[in-house]
């Protein structure tokens, strides 16, 4: 009796495993997140009582002690270790300090592609203790000399290709006294120095941790530059704590010292510059550094490297599936995918074809103070809501009118919660461990994140713009940004999910979806400016059954605006807002336009009679 007693109770102890995935199939996944939560507050706290203060410099400095031959960065043919890394940084910062126009501690605009250099540069400045303005090498004149004034940055040190647009502002830099260096051994214009010469002469002996003295955990130390949906960039101040918080998350993200990282994505933004260049300081890993993203490059580059680490943002993955398909596509050693933006139907493509890789699918904002990451791996959820992390970083998801563009409040005044299964704006309590700096020199800007009166009078939330859904295995998943919906028929349509449907065509390429006002109308009816595969033709018959097959005729886009690209910002963000002006008049968009005809079956041109007959509510809509 007891041996059956025993057999029993160890059949049920056997059982449970088996119980808990039935009911609560995500619980070791849980599990084993709530630990890695444990062990990146562990790691950070540990960091923070470091006397002296410890930053990201500092684990640069540990990973040289460590492994000074390792490889750092591979660009093209030149390779660069820990230790000559470390080397040439010392010889900029010694260069630096020899220029009249620069004391250590000074604010730095960094104005330059990806290169080795970047990186030289900037870890030669963070042993100067200089906060350094990361600027967008793409932009010019106007956005040019507003990013670089937001900093209020003493010194702009850029590459050599980009002597012409700094030349565009140049009067107004020596109005106020800028030193400009160039990265080059010569310069023939006035008032901008070459400066590789003089590092080419520097010492490289080690700085004194004494120019950094000064600094502490509240002070700046990169800024990065967000773009709205409209407007001028705004920089984004990221503390010393922040970067460091970003390295005790970077150490949980499943990388270590063995992995190769491919890092193709502008070092002046998050994405690269967070997860890519200080990822791999974290982990002591190698970088493979290329200029940008280049689809038809990208897998040789993994095999040729043996990369085992990509990144990717935005529609990089669709990119990669739109490359002829070829029979070694799953030849490589690319074990993890870390990034965020990819769609589910290009999800479960790039697996499908490129192989089984793990895809560390995550949310964040430069300057938001909440963050998910889908440690489960469900296919299209941006992350995972669980107790421990809602304590930590307490957020919700509040009810938002797109057509007011702003938060449903109730009589009280309180904003409403939305509930499972809802869309809703994502906002996050602003707290000690969840704090929001802001944009530098921008007031008006940062105020307007701040959201008050939420869930009781007085409490403060970082409005992230970006709405959200939880199912109800509360997974998270993103809808849209707040200002690429639109409210037609008084329906809200998400964009996002209307270009995925759009994309499943089979003549289309790309499709941006927004929305455009009509006369005598209210909201704005959907459009999509899309590219067709090359090779194809504009279908309008095969698209129009695939829109009224998967929408509600509400989120059907009534135009269709043939491009031949469309355009994207730096990191592959779809611009719209151009778009969104120029609306669907034929007498001024030269590109070919359709609309949708139900008594055709199909989109047919859009001739300017058809939308004179518009305007003048002959064609109803």
């Amino acid at each position: 009796m007891e041996i059956y007693a025993i057999s029993i109770l160890l059949a049920s102890f056997l059982m449970i495993p088996f119980a808990l995935k039935t009911f609560f199939p995500y619980i070791w996944f849980d599990l084993l997140y709530f630990r890695d939560l444990l062990r990146i507050l562990v790691r950070f706290v540990s960091r923070r009582r470091k006397r002296p203060l410890f930053f990201v410099l500092d684990r640069f400095l540990e990973q040289t002690a460590a492994h000074p031959d390792k490889l750092f960065i591979v660009f093209g043919d030149e390779s660069f270790t820990y230790a000559s890394t470390d080397k040439r940084s010392n010889k900029i910062a010694h260069a630096l300090q020899d220029q009249s126009g620069y004391k250590a501690g000074d604010t730095v605009a960094l104005f330059m592609g990806n290169e080795p250099a970047f990186v030289f540069t900037w870890l030669a400045l963070a042993k100067l203790g200089s906060p350094v303005a990361l600027l967008n090498h793409n932009i010019r004149t106007k956005s040019l000399l507003h990013c670089f004034n937001c900093c209020k940055a003493k010194v702009l040190i850029a590459a050599a290709e980009l002597k012409e647009a700094v030349e565009d502002v140049l009067p107004s830099l020596m109005e106020q006294d800028v030193t400009v260096l160039l990265m080059s051994n010569h310069s023939d214009t006035p008032g901008i120095l070459s400066f590789s010469d003089k590092v080419d002469e520097a010492s490289d002996a080690p700085l004194p941790r004494s120019l950094r003295e000064h600094l502490t955990f509240k002070s700046p130390a990169v800024y990065i530059y967000t773009s709205g949906t409209t407007g001028l960039p705004k920089a984004a101040v990221v503390n010393q704590n922040r970067l460091l918080t970003a390295l005790a998350v970077l150490s949980s993200n499943g990388v270590s010292s063995s992995d190769v990282i491919y890092v193709n994505l502008p070092l002046y933004h998050t994405a690269g510059f967070v997860i890519g260049f200080i990822g791999a300081v974290e982990t002591g890993s190698t970088i493979i550094l290329k200029r940008k993203f280049s689809a038809s490059q990208f897998w040789d580059d993994c095999r040729k490297h043996s990369v085992t680490v990509i990144q990717y943002i935005g529609e990089v993955m669709r990119y990669l599936c739109n490359t002829p398909k070829r029979d070694n596509d799953r030849d490589h050693k690319v074990r993890l995918a870390i990034g965020n933006g990819v769609r589910a139907e290009i999800w479960r493509e790039f697996l499908d074809r490129f192989g089984n890789i793990q895809v560390r699918e995550f949310y964040a904002s430069t300057e938001g103070n909440v963050g998910f990451v889908n440690y489960a791996g469900k296919i299209g959820a941006i992350g995972r809501v669980n107790f421990l992390h809602k304590r930590l970083f307490p957020f919700t998801l509040i009810k938002y009118d797109t057509q007011r563009d702003e938060p449903f409040r109730d009589e009280n005044g309180l904003c409403v919660e939305a509930k499972k299964g809802e869309t809703g704006l994502l906002v996050s309590k602003i707290t000690d461990i969840a704090p929001f700096v802001g944009y530098a020199q921008n007031e008006e800007q940062t105020e307007k994140k701040r959201l008050r009166n939420v869930l009781k009078k007085g409490d403060l939330y970082f409005n992230s713009g970006d709405l959200m859904r939880i199912d109800e295995e509360n997974f998270i998943y993103f809808q849209d940004r707040v200002g690429d919906t639109f409210r037609w028929k008084g329906e809200n349509v998400a964009t996002t999910e209307v270009s995925d449907i759009l994309t499943i065509s089979g003549c289309l390429k790309e499709a941006n979806v927004y929305g455009v006002e009509v006369q005598g109308h209210e909201g704005r009816i959907g459009m999509a400016a899309v590219t067709v595969k090359q090779g194809l033709q504009f279908d309008g018959s095969q698209l129009y059954n695939n829109v009224t097959s998967y929408l509600p005729s509400y989120a059907r886009p009534r135009f269709i605006r043939i491009q031949n690209a469309v355009e994207l910002t730096a990191t592959f963000k779809q611009m719209k807002v151009k778009l969104v002006e120029q609306g669907f008049d034929p007498g001024c968009i030269q590109d070919p336009l359709y609309i949708l005809d139900d008594s055709e079956k199909s989109y047919i041109p859009l001739t300017a009679q058809v939308y004179s007959s518009i305007i003048s509510g002959n064609i109803k809509l």
